[in-house]
């Protein structure tokens, strides 16, 4: 099987035809959900038949790598995170997260988001890389950054905002817990995964 040849978006996006025939929202709460029907450009050039998809639109997310060189840790976050109680540990141990408002940008978000959750204030962040999380039925696109932290940039305890119901633990890991805690599958958040690949990637390059 030959080498697939890599296609940026703009191309890829030009060469294809999307045809949206209809679109309705089924659900208006905090999240979006459409139901869609729509046909697609094939490999072969032909249109898909109609094809109809729930479409959860929940715009753009941010995370960060927070990394704390002088003490060579990693700052985490765990809470509960109900969708993943039933079939799993409920309690997540994560990088730091938020959803992008309307009129941020994600440096501002992330920045906030830091400050909340961990109590931390950053000056200088670097933007990772971007990522969709669920392609098949979310447009959900997360901004990974990466910060440098030191004890002075230390505002307060964190914890997350009471009056939104957060109720978050920050977790202090060193760089060997935090792998262990990869290999063991006991960090089980793919944003996380994703930040810990990278920068287990960074330092060995370094």
């Amino acid at each position: 099987m030959p080498l697939a040849t890599p296609c940026l978006p703009e191309v890829c996006n030009a060469m294809k035809t999307v045809e949206i025939q209809s679109q309705r929202r089924v659900f208006d709460g905090f999240f979006k959900i459409d139901e869609v029907e729509f046909r697609h450009q094939r490999r072969d050039g032909s249109m898909s038949p109609p094809l109809r998809r729930l479409h959860l639109n929940r715009g753009d997310g941010v995370t960060a790598v927070l990394h704390n060189p002088a003490r060579q840790t990693l700052l985490f976050v765990r809470q509960f995170r109900f969708s993943t109680y039933e079939n799993g540990p409920g309690w997540l141990l994560e990088t730091v997260a938020g959803v992008v408002e309307s009129g941020q940008t994600p440096e501002e978000c992330v920045i906030l988001e830091i400050r909340e959750e961990t109590g931390y204030r950053v000056r200088d962040l670097e933007l990772v890389t971007s990522f969709y999380l669920t392609p098949g039925g979310s447009s959900e696109r997360i901004y990974l950054f990466y910060a440098e932290i030191e004890e002075a940039d230390r505002e307060h305890e964190g914890g997350g905002l009471p009056q939104e119901g957060e109720d978050i633990e920050v977790v202090e890991l060193t760089l060997d817990q935090a792998w262990r805690a990869l290999e063991s599958g006991e960090i089980a958040d793919a944003k996380t995964i994703v930040g810990l690949q990278w920068l287990s990637r960074r330092l060995l390059d370094a």
